[in-house]
Parts: structure tokens; C-alpha cells; sequence
């Protein structure tokens, strides 16, 4: 199965507040279910953001997972253009059904990478 690498709280976002979109320099064509890594580092402008935008103070660093899997989710396209509130762009991969995983602790990597079943959930 591929994973991608999300910053928290944007992977808390995707699987607790609703984000249908994960927001890339880069297109993809790669769709269907992913496995959603959640990477060491912390993006606390994003969780300025979304406090900002939504009125939702997210977890701090050390609330969130960081280090492993924590859920997975459906890509149904990449766009360069979405009416989401989540979109910046330049791209998006578009998000949907959103499943939440217990944690598990593996390393990331850029771009999409393959797990396999010592790796993922």
C-alpha cells in the first residue's frame, strides 16, 4: 500500500475536522486508499491557521502522534483549482472517507512511499 508523509496537525485535520484536500508543489496520479504518516516535525503556523479559520485550537506538538501511521484515506484526484477552504495549492490531492488507525510507530519518507505489512497497520 503507498503512504504519504503529513505534517500535524494537517493529518489530525484530515481525519478529525473534515480537510478534503492535502496540498502539494507537486501532481500525482497515484488514487485510491493511502495510509496516512504523520512525520516528526510540528507545523504551528498550520495550527495558527486553523484556529484562525475554523475557531478550533488543534492539539499541541506533544498531544499529536508524530513518527508513524495514524489512519488512512481515499485520493480521488489531483486538482489545481477546489472550492475547499483547505486548498492552497499549487495542487491538491483530493481527500475522502477518512479512517482513523491506532498508532504506529515507522519512519516517513518524501513523496508517496510503499509500505508493507511490518511497516503499516
Amino acid at each position: 500500500m503507498k503512504a504519504l508523509s503529513i505534517r500535524q496537525p494537517w493529518a489530525w485535520a484530515i481525519l478529525h475536522l473534515g480537510k478534503d484536500v492535502e496540498n502539494r508543489t507537486w501532481l500525482t496520479r497515484i488514487t485510491g486508499r493511502v495510509m496516512l504518516h504523520a512525520s516528526q516535525k510540528y507545523d504551528h503556523e498550520g495550527a495558527k491557521w486553523i484556529e484562525e479559520n475554523f475557531g478550533i485550537v488543534p492539539p499541541g506538538q506533544n498531544d499529536l502522534p508524530r513518527g508513524g501511521f495514524v489512519g488512512s484515506v481515499e485520493i480521488v484526484g489531483c486538482v489545481d483549482k477546489m472550492a475547499s477552504k483547505w486548498f492552497s495549492g499549487p495542487f491538491g490531492f483530493v481527500l475522502k472517507d477518512p479512517i482513523e488507525v491506532e498508532y504506529q510507530a515507522s519512519k516517513g519518507r518524501l513523496g508517496f512511499f510503499n509500505t508493507d505489512n511490518q511497516d503499516a497497520p
